[in-house]
């Protein structure tokens, strides 16, 4: 049984895997770059030429981020309550940003905690 929670269960990438899945790579935790924010219009370019701490507290403030890594620059988006990603149709399973998505979901599953690895379910009834 594959579970998200545990990259040993996953299986190898094919790109028919997306297909009918249940968008379980939308549910995992998602760092993004100030880049990322920018495209994604949670952030103008003239923010993300300041401080990056200030821009972090407004976006908690406002639900968008949950931390930031000074060392590393990386913003953690918030989860709904029930983990997917904030932009995730919880209906269709879809991203609703899917043209401005950050880096991360564009490479996936190149790179994450098992590159070339998916965890791809079957779509819930």
């Amino acid at each position: 049984m594959i579970d998200k929670d545990r990259p040993s269960s996953w299986v190898p990438f094919r790109a028919s895997l997306c297909r009918g899945c249940n968008a379980d790579c939308c549910a995992m935790l998602l760092e993004v770059t100030i880049g990322d924010l920018v495209r994604l219009g949670v952030c103008s370019q003239d923010e993300a030429q300041g401080s990056h701490k200030k821009l972090f507290k407004r976006l908690r403030r406002e639900k968008i981020a949950m931390s930031y890594r000074e060392g590393t620059g990386l913003f953690m988006l918030q989860s709904k309550s029930n983990g997917d990603c904030q932009f995730l149709n919880s209906t269709t399973r879809l991203c609703t940003v899917y043209e401005k998505r950050p880096d991360v979901c564009r490479k996936f599953p190149s790179i994450g905690p098992r590159p070339t690895y998916c965890p791809a379910s079957r779509q819930r009834a």
